[in-house]
């Protein structure tokens, strides 16, 4: 039977180098295990749901909806990585330095290629709401998949860049057995906060006051049926009720990821770490942002809904659902 110091160590049979075990509270630990599963397995799936709706329904084959494709994909990966931090609740890490590495390396990733993927949407919101004639032209399934795939890139090369030390020599800044631990330099890390953190937020945050401010002025003037005098004539000022209830929609999905993301890089910023026990509640809003998002789809959009309804009852596995159209109008959206 083993001591209690043993029943402390990570590896008990290397007593010498192994790391110590996080001591929590058996409810504690068991709250975070239910916490963490619920959420990875609600993100996993919830977001499979979006990514087989927008892949499968050819209707839903639009620049914006392939903006929430790329975000359901980097929150479905998100969600199955939450696993491994399952095997941090009692600060053990007993899978070895490199898939430590790699774990890092694309959870690093895929959570930046999900922040620049929520900037890429604030700015299809932008466009669509401040400069709704010209959309069409600015804003093509060419452009969106050019956008996607460099934001993608971008996050891997800047990833590569922050983690090289890292890369280089696996388990180099591990103290003891059972630690995983990612070091970044001065320069690594005002690069990891400038892109993906301050970068970011400023740019969600200045285009969707003005997309809030051009919103309001929008919808008074087509209440007032306000004619504006332009070079080419008089037109009317309006704004489809699809395009104002979809940059309603998008802007849910802007606010959710600042709620949940601004309190994990404050604590980083701040040199608190990110680890589970030290910033627990920043840490599960950090990855709670991954099931939000398809709920937010849920509440606002018809056509997810319908088509959650075509998954679940098998319609799908028939021939030519992919052409069937998910709303009787473009209005409807």
């Amino acid at each position: 039977m083993r001591s209690s110091e043993e029943a402390e160590l990570c590896f008990p049979q290397l007593p010498n180098s192994s790391c110590r075990k996080t001591v929590n509270p058996s409810s504690i630990s068991m709250l975070m295990y239910v916490t963490l599963s619920s959420i990875s397995l609600l993100t996993v799936t919830l977001n499979m749901l979006v990514i087989i709706s927008i892949s499968h329904f050819k209707q839903l084959h639009t620049p914006t909806n392939f903006l929430l494709l790329s975000l359901a994909v980097s929150d479905f990966f998100v969600g199955f990585l939450m696993i491994f931090q399952l095997l941090l609740i009692d600060g053990c890490w007993y899978l070895g330095d490199l898939v430590c590495i790699l774990y890092n390396f694309f959870d690093y990733i895929i959570t930046s290629a999900s922040v620049e993927t929520i900037v890429l949407i604030s700015i299809d919101c932008y466009v669509a709401v401040c400069d709704p004639f010209q959309y069409p032209t600015k804003v093509t399934h060419r452009r969106v998949c050019v956008c996607v795939l460099l934001c993608w890139l971008f996050s891997f090369l800047c990833v590569f860049i922050v983690m090289k030390e890292n890369l280089g020599q696996v388990g180099k800044y591990n103290s003891c057995l059972g630690e995983c631990v990612v070091v970044f330099d001065k320069i690594a890390g005002f690069i990891d906060i400038l892109f993906f953190f301050i970068g970011p937020v400023t740019i969600i945050v200045v285009l969707y006051v003005r997309v809030f401010v051009v919103a309001v002025s929008q919808i008074r003037a087509m209440r007032s049926r306000v004619t504006v005098i332009t070079v080419q004539g008089s037109v009317t000022v309006t704004v489809r009720k699809s395009e104002l209830k979809s940059a309603r929609t998008l802007g849910a999905v802007g606010v959710a990821f600042l709620i949940c993301l601004c309190p994990y890089f404050c604590l980083t910023l701040t040199g608190q770490g990110t680890q589970l026990g030290a910033s627990s509640i920043a840490f599960v809003l950090f990855y709670l942002n991954s099931v939000l998002n398809p709920l937010i789809y849920a509440l606002f959009y018809p056509w997810f809904r319908k088509s959650v309804k075509f998954i679940f009852t098998l319609q799908i596995l028939n021939s030519g659902v992919c052409n069937l159209w998910l709303w009787s109008h473009y209005g409807s959206l």
